[in-house]
């Protein structure tokens, strides 16, 4: 069934001259206008195509990919408030509404705010809320210690930066396991760290171990190959040089500069590391 707010494959039912009609099953015949249409498109071709509402508050078809769909959570800009809430910028011609009473705080133009998308059952609507709790799955997560899962970055605390795994769940990554510029609604790649007896979860931004190795041997050797061969970081160098140039820890530098030594893709000089 085809879905509001999300991407769907659908098939072309009719080609007219304001564009194509797509068969939407439950919701109907959607336009596609014309100038999303691609050449020579033809009656039962299938096209993938985002569904929301127009400006008339018709279900409507766009090739065009918006900031984040229903069901997901992205940091998104403010371009007026009115009398019925604010309107976000999500990358499509219509503005996406946030009603006050989704507002976790009042919101002000210009800035930008985590939120979540959803569809509103009454209106069908799409529309967006900043009282994210509400949408998070307060059942215990079935996630394992290592596994790799889709961050979106939350708010800063004491203790590093909250994040949301999978679009699903809270987590924490401490400010010991950053080393990376992180702001909130930033997408990265993550990873389980821990699950706690509380059911909180801790979070690292890169593999642990053996895979924490392999996964920056590649990231160590463009960048050799990118300053001729040669880097002055060596294993004397200070953790936070490291960190700024090649953004992991000290610790998982040397074992990948001892791990490529042996394999004889690096040789350690006196004043840094290079290429063979």
């Amino acid at each position: 069934m085809a879905k509001i707010g999300q991407f769907n494959t659908l098939p072309v039912i009719a080609v007219m001259a304001n564009g194509a009609y797509l068969d939407a099953d439950e919701l109907g015949e959607i336009l596609l206008p014309n100038r999303y249409l691609p050449e020579n498109c033809q009656i039962g071709d299938e096209l993938d195509v985002f569904i929301y509402l127009d400006s008339a508050d018709r279900l409507i078809a766009t090739t065009e990919t918006p900031y984040a769909q229903v069901g997901e959570f992205a940091s998104l800009a403010v371009k007026q408030v009115n009398k019925i809430g604010a309107f976000l910028d999500w990358g499509l011609p219509k503005d996406l509404l946030v009603p006050f009473n989704q507002q976790h705080k009042k919101m002000e133009v210009g800035k930008h705010y985590l939120v979540y998308l959803f569809v509103d059952k009454s209106t069908e609507r799409i529309v967006a809320s900043s009282k994210l709790d509400k949408y998070l799955d307060i059942w215990p997560a079935e996630y394992q210690e290592g596994d790799e899962v889709s961050l979106t970055i939350g708010a800063k605390t004491d203790l590093g930066f909250k994040a949301i795994i999978n679009h699903q769940h809270w987590g924490l990554i401490f400010e010991s396991d950053i080393f990376q510029p992180l702001k909130t609604g930033k997408k990265v790649t993550g990873y389980i760290k821990q699950i706690r007896e509380d059911g909180r979860i801790n979070l690292t931004l890169s593999r642990t171990g053996k895979k924490k190795v392999i996964d920056f041997s590649d990231k160590l050797l463009a960048h050799l190959e990118k300053n001729n061969g040669f880097s002055p970081l060596h294993d004397k160098s200070s953790p936070d040089d490291i960190k700024r140039v090649l953004g992991v820890s000290k610790k998982t530098f040397k074992a990948t500069i001892g791990n490529l030594m042996k394999k004889g893709q690096l040789v350690i000089e006196k004043n840094g590391i290079r290429l063979p």
